[in-house]
């Protein structure tokens, strides 16, 4: 590993002064960071750790529920509030990683990991995320884990993050900071598809730093349900995830959230679906027709052909199971 210098700042400007003036990251726990510095793919000048930043309150506001983005993931998945309020974020993020990873992993920092997959690790191999304009190992080599939704000839990466698929379900906002002052991204527009740009992940700008999410109020606290799909039970990305929450009153569907994660460059909403549901019955056949809507622009390469069937019955099942709680 390279060497750098390393700071802690105590205030917000200092930490952003000083990510904005060198070739720096901030770093919280570290659990990409760390592994992209040990390959060699990230090479940062300098680490400014964000731990001593007074980021890490949960509160809940008329309503809507802010979260410090220094909130560890296993604290805030434990958190009354959140199971109370958002009990399909608690869900997402108890599917994530390892318990040890979830008790170092921030929010902020889940939210900021790389969109990646086997070959950007590999520095032998070509890859436009590490190194632009060098080619895309993945879509002539080994596909399984890859994307079927928004990808692109540069890049069909798929995001990682479990908690983010729930996050883009419940319309959160991202809250953060920088050298030019205060803004809010809705979560849905935060990350971004590859493009002929896959290099770049999300839509903060240089220095920016994450202070908090914020979600909503809501009525979807019952009929919710994250299902991931994976090869082993712990410690491994999906294949497919479905965070499905339901409305139901009277045995009507008043509102629906879809989204969906191992699929895309970025967390998948899935709107035209919850269009679809929305003033229906929660029945086996209307999630059928949910489901088909939402697979309709769906591409598969070589070695992942299998994934429109199983994220298809992923969005049923989700939906059913959701239906039935």
């Amino acid at each position: 590993m390279n060497q750098f210098s390393y700071v802690r700042p105590t205030n917000l400007k200092a930490a952003i002064d000083a990510v904005a003036k060198d070739n720096a990251r901030f770093i919280a726990g570290g659990t990409n960071l760390l592994d992209l510095m040990k390959s060699g793919v990230v090479i940062p000048e300098k680490l400014v750790d964000i731990n001593r930043l007074p980021l890490k309150d949960i509160q809940l506001n008329e309503g809507t529920l802010h979260i410090g983005s220094l909130v560890l993931n296993s604290d805030l998945a434990a958190h009354e509030l959140i199971k109370t309020h958002h009990p399909l974020l608690s869900q997402a993020l108890l599917a994530g990683a390892s318990q040890q990873l979830r008790n170092m992993a921030t929010v902020g920092g889940n939210i900021m990991q790389r969109t990646r997959c086997s070959y950007f690790y590999d520095t032998t191999m070509p890859c436009n995320k590490r190194n632009p304009n060098s080619g895309c190992g993945a879509i002539g080599g080994i596909n399984r884990m890859h994307a079927i939704f928004g990808a692109s000839d540069s890049c069909i990466a798929v995001h990682p993050s479990d908690m983010c698929v729930a996050l883009a379900a419940l319309d959160a906002t991202v809250l953060v900071t920088g050298p030019k002052g205060n803004r809010r991204i809705p979560f849905t527009d935060f990350h971004r598809l590859p493009g002929n740009t896959p290099q770049l992940d999300n839509n903060l700008g240089k220095g920016e730093l994450i202070t908090a999410i914020e979600i909503p109020a809501n009525t979807f606290t019952k009929n919710i349900y994250y299902l991931k799909v994976r090869d082993r039970a712990s410690y491994a990305f999906a294949l497919v995830s479905v965070a499905a929450a339901l409305d139901i009153r009277d045995g009507v569907i008043q509102g629906a959230r879809l989204a969906m994660g191992g699929v895309a460059h970025k967390p998948w909403r899935l709107p035209d679906a919850e269009k679809a549901l929305t003033g229906k019955a929660p029945t086996t056949e209307n999630f059928r027709i949910a489901a088909n809507i939402a697979m309709q622009s769906a591409k598969a390469y070589k070695h992942n052909m299998f994934k429109p069937a199983l994220a298809l019955n992923s969005i049923q099942t989700a939906l059913q199971k959701a239906a039935t709680v």
